[in-house]
């Protein structure tokens, strides 16, 4: 297992680039520990792929460096940087058994037949393929196949960290949260360094202790679902985590707060302050649609919205609000009663988030 280190990291696919928007990778800094497990989440073409292809040794990097245990491994290949890549699609020796394709990285490695007998047997016991040993893999459904693609970089006791590449694009929705908890199970008990690869912010959040979500080439934001969810430190990831997603808010700053058409929002002094410390060109207020109080009644002394749409969920109603000509979405819990025509509405203090060109604007203690 390895710490992974990205130093400076930077790739660009053009042979001579000229600017940010030339990059797929834009310069990073950052720091897989060892042992833990990440998610490296985002939209398809943010740069997730490329940068586990990096990790990995698959693609050099323009700039910078990327380092195991304090080591630069940028010239050694994937093979020398003892890493195990599993890919969206299956990679199994068809005409193998099973048992031979999680055995194959032992015996290159000229391991003793018996000890890879009882490998081979301890890791088909934790993805339950031991009653397809015996099976050639060609005969395998997919989700099959990707756990024996699994088994062969869990098999090995030297890889330096595991890879997944959106392994469970082709597995059945119904079998998805069995290897995904099973990925989790696995990584609690051998203590692997992984990395999980996803635009799924659930497959991210049910397997990862940590993520990273990309956005742009960039990691915009690296932490606990919680911390995404509650705290999102950029406009996307507030729009990206969640369902329905941040409402956001074109805002001027104004005395006491910040407005939009005639809705004036009330900041705190310490967040005016940091406002008027800080040079923008755009403003914007996020609230999620969890964190929106709405009054079981009216109430002349807070917002009032239209409500122009509701869809029931069953354990939830998700409202559509005209707010002074802004939408925004509320989550309303199935025991609260819907309002009608018009809705009463509040903005908690403590869930109001003001983001200056995209980032949140933190207060400094």
């Amino acid at each position: 297992m390895a710490e992974i280190h990205l130093q400076n990291l930077a790739h660009s696919y053009s042979p001579t680039p000229t600017g940010p928007e030339d990059y797929a990778i834009r310069e990073m800094n950052h720091v897989w520990e060892q042992g833990g497990a990440y998610a490296l989440l985002g939209p398809s073409g943010c740069g997730k792929s490329t940068l586990l292809n990096i990790i990995s040794g698959l693609l050099s990097p323009s700039e910078g460096h990327v380092l195991f245990d304090h080591k630069v491994v940028n010239e050694l290949t994937p093979e020398k940087r003892n890493i195990a890549q599993v890919f969206q699609f299956p990679v199994v020796y068809d005409t193998m058994t099973v048992f031979d394709n999680l055995a194959f990285p032992l015996r290159n490695q000229g391991m003793a037949e018996a000890k890879i007998h009882s490998k081979v047997q301890e890791i088909a016991e934790v993805l339950d393929l031991q009653s397809l040993l015996s099976k050639k893999a060609r005969n395998l459904t997919a989700d099959e196949k990707q756990k024996v693609s699994m088994g062969r970089g869990l098999v090995r006791d030297d890889v330096s960290a595991i890879l997944f590449d959106e392994p469970l694009t082709v597995i059945d929705p119904h079998l998805k949260w069995k290897l995904r908890r099973k990925l989790k199970q696995i990584h609690e008990q051998f203590n692997i360094t992984m990395v999980y690869v996803t635009h799924d912010q659930l497959e991210a959040s049910t397997f990862a202790d940590k993520i990273a979500v990309m956005y742009g080439g960039q990691i915009v934001q690296f932490g606990t679902p919680r911390e995404l969810f509650e705290r999102p430190s950029h406009t996307f990831v507030g729009y990206f985590i969640g369902s329905p997603g941040m409402n956001l808010i074109e805002v001027q700053a104004e005395a006491g707060g910040v407005r939009f058409a005639d809705t004036h929002l009330r900041l705190s002094e310490a967040v005016q302050q940091r406002l008027a410390d800080t040079a923008y060109t755009t403003l914007q207020v996020g609230i999620r649609p969890e964190f929106i109080h709405v009054w079981d009644e009216h109430n002349p002394d807070a917002l009032q919205a239209d409500v122009t749409h509701i869809e029931d969920l069953g354990t939830y109603k998700i409202l559509t609000l005209n707010l002074d000509g802004a939408t925004l979405k509320v989550r309303l819990a199935e025991d609260k009663p819907v309002p009608e025509g018009t809705a009463s509405i509040s903005f908690p203090a403590q869930w109001l988030m003001l983001y200056a060109d995209d980032y949140l604007l933190e207060v400094r203690p």
